[in-house]
């Protein structure tokens, strides 16, 4: 590496590094203010790190509203969720890349202009009428079942499959292997960074739901982790800032937890898309 390159390197890390520091700085100061106590949040000139670690603060974040049955209702839909999605997508995109059928470039067009709406705004009003013409309203059914199905998870399992020679096809056909058997023993084996990548996205995209929960659900057995940061915040009038961070970074770890158990196969599925346009 000649000295250009090496100053260009520098550089680029210099950046990056700064990069990482102002987007987990606010996470960092959120996990450090949900150890301290409501004097320190407020002291003057403000505190970074807290003098010991105030459990308190997530005693009464778990006490004020049912956050642990609220995380336990978001870690069902959001797992269920991700799951739904994963099968229609996998299939659908599938059958877009490989099978030939009438309607097939209409059916498609269709499917892509659906990711330009904003689903849980258009929609909340019919799929609430929906859900509560079946009885479903207050339950997993209505969190569930109405976003099992992508556009989005289509549209890029259908752009990977594309990117798999169809060579591997006749080869799976002249070997006497239905559709299926080719799709299960040798596109899915291929594509695992792909359904990882999509895994995360899915999970925190459905962890993440507070709009159509609030809308949905009325029970507070059936609301979600995020529905109970607020209700949380709700409850703290005097703003006791360490109980509310402390519920903050409750609902935040599993999200967490789920990136680093499956980033490996996250930053490969971003890997490969970038090196296959």
């Amino acid at each position: 590496m000649n000295r250009k390159n090496k100053v260009s390197f520098i550089i680029s890390e210099i950046i990056l590094i700064l990069v990482t520091i102002i987007m987990f700085s606010p996470i960092f100061l959120a996990f450090m203010m949900s150890f301290m106590t409501p004097a320190e949040v407020f002291s003057f000139p403000p505190k970074i790190i807290p003098k010991s670690l105030y459990w308190q603060n997530y005693k009464e974040a778990l006490g004020l509203v049912q956050l642990g049955r609220m995380i336990i209702n978001s870690a069902i839909v959001a797992i269920f969720i991700t799951i739904g999605k994963l099968i229609t997508g996998i299939l659908a995109g599938y059958a877009f890349a490989n099978f030939n059928f009438k309607g097939k470039k209409v059916a498609f067009a269709t499917l892509f202009i659906t990711l330009f709406l904003p689903a849980e705004t258009v929609m909340i009003v019919p799929l609430f009428l929906l859900m509560k013409s079946l009885g479903w309203v207050n339950t997993y059914y209505a969190l569930i079942i109405p976003f099992t199905a992508s556009a989005t998870n289509t549209f890029l399992m259908r752009q990977h499959f594309r990117t798999i020679p169809m060579e591997l096809s006749d080869a799976a056909r002249i070997d006497g292997a239905s559709p299926m058997q080719y799709l299960f023993k040798v596109l899915l084996p291929l594509s695992k960074a792909m359904i990882g990548g999509a895994a995360l996205i899915n999970f925190v995209y459905a962890w993440n739901m507070y709009l159509w929960p609030l809308v949905v659900t009325m029970d507070d057995k059936m609301k979600t982790a995020q529905i109970g940061v607020k209700m949380l915040i709700d409850a703290e009038a005097a703003n006791n800032w360490g109980t509310i961070m402390a519920g903050t970074m409750i609902v935040l770890a599993p999200t967490l937890l789920v990136f680093f158990l499956i980033q490996n196969l996250f930053v490969k599925s971003l890997v490969s898309s970038g090196l296959k346009g």
